[in-house]
């Protein structure tokens, strides 16, 4: 797998495929695996996924903000000779692409935020964020996964999905605590992006799942008028995890709007 050094650590990433370029970024207690079935089902393109740093072969970086990992992009981006791109980001993926936003707005040709959003976290979720951290330095990260994991699906998923999420627990009980415990102080200390929105020149995308605990409805819904040029996909029996959920029509979605970035 190819990397690139990022203040001299290596973070890992994977190109595949051929033509327009698609960034796809993970979200928190994830890695660039999650993308792996989800690919086929999109348009032919240059596919890039990468394991932010702290999560799958990519090493800690300390003290990283979403900023930073923003630049990890930008990084991977450069190395691969790649001037303009559309960036898919889940969750915290969307987090690093409105950063990423903010930095290089020439190099976006289309920005997806799938189950996210622009604005920072209130005083209720930087708490939980702080009892999140003080909960992985006591148990580690396999009970932290544990808890977590399920939580970000509906009601009744796991039950007749065990093995899907299992696996993504067991490949989240690998990472590192330093990695999760950065990425979680990266989350809460990030800055309301929404302004981003109402400035930036592509096409955004807005993916939401009406089941998402994660992604407050109200707050998903109202980031929507902020961009002049959007497209809006609404999943009424998924939550915060559509590529697994509902992965084809879920990528019908996403494949959409990277067909309508490419004209």
């Amino acid at each position: 797998m190819p990397s690139i050094f990022y203040q001299n650590k290596q973070i890992h990433y994977q190109v595949s495929g051929d033509g327009q370029p698609v960034v796809l970024l993970h979200g928190y207690c994830e890695d660039r695996q999650m993308w792996d079935h989800f690919i086929p089902l999109l348009p032919s393109a240059k596919y890039i996924t990468i394991d932010l740093p702290g999560f799958g072969n990519s090493a800690v970086v300390p003290d990283i903000s979403i900023a930073g990992m923003a630049e990890v992009v930008w990084t991977i981006l450069k190395e691969i000779k790649i001037d303009k791109t559309i960036l898919v980001g889940h969750s915290m993926g969307g987090y690093i692409g409105l950063a990423f936003a903010e930095k290089y707005p020439e190099s976006l040709l289309g920005l997806s935020l799938f189950h996210t959003h622009p604005y920072e976290d209130s005083d209720l979720q930087k708490s939980s964020r702080n009892k999140s951290i003080d909960f992985l330095k006591r148990n580690g990260v396999a009970h932290y996964a544990k808890q977590l994991i399920p939580k970000l699906f509906p009601i009744g998923f796991t039950r007749f999905n065990n093995f899907l999420v299992n696996n993504l627990i067991y490949r989240a009980s690998r990472f590192p605590v330093e990695g999760l415990v950065y990425a979680l102080q990266a989350m809460r200390d990030r800055p309301d992006r929404s302004k981003i929105l109402t400035t930036i020149n592509c096409p955004v995308h807005f993916l939401i799942g009406k089941k998402d605990t994660t992604v407050d409805e109200k707050r998903a819904l109202e980031q929507t008028t902020l961009a002049d040029h959007s497209l809006l996909h609404i999943l009424p029996n998924v939550g915060h995890m559509g590529m697994f959920e509902q992965p084809k029509e879920t990528a019908a979605m996403v494949g959409e709007f990277i067909n309508h970035c490419k004209k």
